[in-house]
């Protein structure tokens, strides 16, 4: 009978010891599988501060190129009057393209998300609540048909090559990812530029859905150069 007793005992010790072991060892792979997630995660950190500052000291080299270029262009055309002809064009060009940072008069314009619950009875379509990248790009539109002469998004420059892209609740311009809300400058008349906000324009039908739109006239605005590169694969320059 004493040798039964010692045997459930010891059979019992053996499953508790077992089932200890196992949590044991569950916990150690837990731990070592966290361990490895959280290195991963520093290094994969670490990499893209890498190539971020290489960025930023490529972007600040070309910058000062620039500058280095701007300043023998104007040497070579002081006393040439041909070649001060061409450097006027060639800064011309750069602000018809965006590739220089421009000021003067204009609007701002800031669209936000409707501020309607999205549970009330007004609402149909969730996605009308939305500010999506066609609300843009009419609103882009409207700009350039009003006279804009420069127009920036969230201080992304916006030129005849940026393509306006949806994704969810963010918009990508430029390659960069961009969300709510939407501060889109313009520089022009401002009188021109305000009339987006008639009655039956494209904002006032925004407003309708609960978009928020706040339209204000500028003195003066700043938008920034395209800092990106364009590139033709398939245009060719016709020589004469």
């Amino acid at each position: 009978m004493k040798k039964e007793h010692i045997a459930i005992s010891l059979g019992i010790m053996c499953f508790i010891l077992t089932f200890a072991i196992s949590i044991q060892i569950r916990t150690v792979k837990n731990s070592n599988l966290t361990v490895s997630q959280s290195y991963e995660e520093n290094n994969l950190r670490a990499e893209v501060l890498k190539y971020k500052e290489r960025y930023d000291n490529a972007y600040n080299e070309l910058e000062k190129l620039e500058k280095d270029l701007e300043e023998e262009r104007k040497e070579a055309s002081t006393e040439d009057t041909e070649l001060k002809n061409l450097e006027e064009q060639i800064k011309k060009g750069n602000k018809i393209i965006g590739f220089t940072e421009v000021k003067g008069p204009g609007v701002t314009l800031t669209l936000s998300d409707s501020k309607i619950p999205t549970g009330s009875a007004l609402v149909g379509d969730l996605n009308d609540l939305l500010v999506h990248d066609m609300d843009v790009l009419s609103v882009i539109n409207e700009l350039k048909n009003a006279g804009a002469e420069a127009i920036s998004i969230n201080d992304q420059r916006v030129i005849p090559t940026s393509s306006i892209v949806c994704g969810g609740n963010i918009i990508t311009i430029n390659g960069e990812r961009i969300g709510v809300p939407f501060v889109i400058k313009a520089i022009g008349l401002p009188e021109q530029l305000a009339a987006l906000s008639r009655p039956g324009g494209y904002l006032s039908i925004l407003s309708d859905y609960g978009i928020v739109t706040d339209l204000k006239k500028e003195e003066s605005i700043t938008i920034p150069k395209y800092s990106g590169v364009i590139k033709f694969e398939y245009a060719k320059t016709i020589n004469k």
